[in-house]
């Protein structure tokens, strides 16, 4: 009777074997799964800044204010008869006297 007893409980851990730790096994499905997830959240990531460079190209090619932005703030171009002006921060820190 043990010798059934044994031999059922080795033939049930061998078939369990690959559920766990076989090729197909939860483990690798689990892994698979998180794989998975980081790279639709890469994905999503890209889609984003893929509609954003859609818009700015979108923006160049049809409106002057985009390229005149752009003008101004990379450039540091101005219109005729404008003024520029930067502030610069203090160097000193500002304190409070009373």
């Amino acid at each position: 009777m043990r010798l059934i007893i044994y031999s059922m409980l080795g033939l049930l851990i061998l078939i369990q074997y690959p559920l766990w730790l076989g090729r197909g096994g939860w483990f690798k499905v689990y892994e698979l799964d998180q794989q998975l997830k980081a790279q639709e959240d890469k994905n999503r990531a890209l889609i984003l800044r893929n509609a954003k460079l859609a818009g700015d190209v979108a923006d160049l090619k049809d409106g002057t204010r985009a390229i005149e932005e752009r003008a101004r703030s990379e450039h540091g171009l101005i219109k005729e008869n404008e003024y520029f002006v930067q502030i610069l921060p203090s160097s000193k820190p500002v304190t409070k006297t009373d």
